[in-house]
């Protein structure tokens, strides 16, 4: 993505901002430490970063990152209108399905807002993109190609596997070890992959109304000082549009900042 004047301006003032916050954070684990006090790490369910809200030396600032999978559609402009807004940075995991088509041209608009695009799939399914791990990287492939005339695709690097990075679904295609090989090969091919610890569930079909995926939400994100939170941004997911100036101000009260995947994988680099 090609990164205006704005964005790293932007950038710049949040991650200053949250190494002072992590500074902070050290100090207070050592005068702490210096009471021997005890502590508790809040673990992470994601294998692609290590970082928790650990204490003491490797404590980080409490960071949430608002990421909609399987867009754009419809439902991604006032997304946007909402995060402008706001003021806060997002990451949309984009997929260049047919449902997308006509809403592709978004995704230079994302990109020119300062927020982070990361790739998911081409086509969603499961039945073609687990048959085989080159399928997998066939998919991406298409999905890189979908995306080259609105973004510098070359400079993405994130990614989500569909259905997360422990699915068992994709055994029934693939073999049992395929998430395993893939996510072995990501790395290889130089990709950061990350999954999530908050799920707002308002993919499901039980289809949550905007109360609900708040509900849902603040459940998951109790107790993690890092949380990764699932949304979607899908012509199905209008609730999720209502909900979402909800989310933020609750994670704003309880003294979250808001990132990027990137850049919260950037601060964890900054403090370790």
């Amino acid at each position: 993505m090609r990164r205006n004047a704005k964005r790293e301006d932007q950038t710049g003032r949040l991650l200053a901002a949250l190494v002072a916050a992590a500074l902070l954070t050290v100090l207070c684990g050592i005068i702490h430490q210096l009471y021997h006090r005890e502590y508790a790490e809040t673990d992470t369910p994601n294998d692609c970063f290590a970082a928790s809200a650990a204490t003491g030396e490797t404590a980080l600032p409490k960071l949430v990152c608002l990421t909609f999978d399987d867009g754009p559609s419809k439902n991604t402009r006032p997304i946007l209108d909402i995060l402008e807004k706001e003021q806060v940075p997002a990451t949309f995991f984009v997929c260049a399905q047919d449902a997308n088509e006509a809403y592709m041209p978004l995704v230079a608009d994302i990109a020119a807002a300062g927020h982070q695009i990361a790739l998911h799939s081409a086509t969603h399914q499961y039945s073609k993109i687990y048959a085989s791990p080159d399928a997998f990287w066939q998919d991406i492939k298409a999905l890189r190609q979908a995306l080259e005339p609105y973004v510098e695709v070359d400079a993405i690097d994130w990614l989500r596997f569909p259905g997360g990075s422990t699915n068992t679904v994709s055994h029934r295609y693939g073999g049992s070890g395929i998430m395993k090989t893939l996510k072995a090969q990501a790395e290889e091919k130089g990709y950061h992959w990350i999954d999530w610890n908050v799920c707002a569930e308002d993919a499901t079909a039980s289809h949550p109304n905007a109360a609900q995926i708040l509900r849902n939400i603040r459940r998951d994100a109790d107790g993690h000082d890092l949380c990764v939170v699932l949304l979607h941004d899908t012509k199905a997911t209008g609730q999720t549009v209502k909900a979402l100036p909800d989310i933020i101000q609750y994670f704003r009260e309880q003294g979250y900042t808001f990132c990027t995947v990137a850049q919260m994988d950037a601060v964890k680099n900054e403090i370790n």
